[in-house]
């Protein structure tokens, strides 16, 4: 990330005119003062527009990038710049999603810009009456339904991968890629 000097950029807040008034008509102090305002002058335009390099959605692209890595959001310099904004944007909602369905569904349609569905048993069983043997255990393995969504097609190993990284160690995830939505009417 580079932020340099920007030719003609005038201060806002010149040195010159804050000099005591001994120094107002002396040409040396005032020249010398000017060449400190051309130094200057990016730094306070920089500070004056801080909440803009803070927005991911109006900050430089290469800021988005550094802001990303504040907040642990997935970024790729391949994706266009509304989507690695984007991510940026709900990085705190898709960490406090981790772990769930909606977590998974909503990285997956974010990152790559495919539709999903889960199916999973939740892998916890219990019975309604006190005693009752319990009921048959879960078969603890998660189910993700994955078909084109903002794109045409499907990249079914970026999909396996993010899947893999997503889910919990001990569950077992397998992927299906669909043409299209599921028949039952998820999705």
């Amino acid at each position: 990330m580079s932020r340099a000097a920007v030719p003609g950029l005038a201060s806002r807040h010149p040195i010159g005119g804050l000099l005591p008034a001994l120094y107002a008509d002396d040409d040396f102090a005032q020249r010398f003062t000017a060449g400190l305002d051309t130094v200057l002058a990016p730094v306070f335009a920089t500070l004056d527009s801080l909440p803009a390099y803070l927005d991911p959605r109006v900050a430089p692209l290469d800021f988005v990038a550094w802001l990303a890595s504040w907040v642990g959001a997935a970024d790729d310099a391949g994706w266009p710049a509304e989507l690695r904004r984007e991510a940026v944007v709900r990085a705190v909602e898709l960490h406090r999603l981790r772990g769930t369905r909606r977590g998974l569904v909503e990285r997956l349609r974010l990152t790559l810009g495919v539709n999903a569905d889960v199916a999973d048993d939740g892998g916890a069983v219990w019975s309604r009456t006190a005693g009752a043997d319990l009921p048959p255990g879960p078969s603890g393995e998660v189910v993700v339904r994955v078909w084109p969504g903002r794109d045409p097609g499907v990249d079914e190993g970026r999909v396996r991968e993010m899947v893999r990284s997503l889910c919990p160690v001990h569950v077992s995830c397998r992927v299906e890629v669909l043409p299209g939505p599921p028949a039952d009417g998820r999705g």
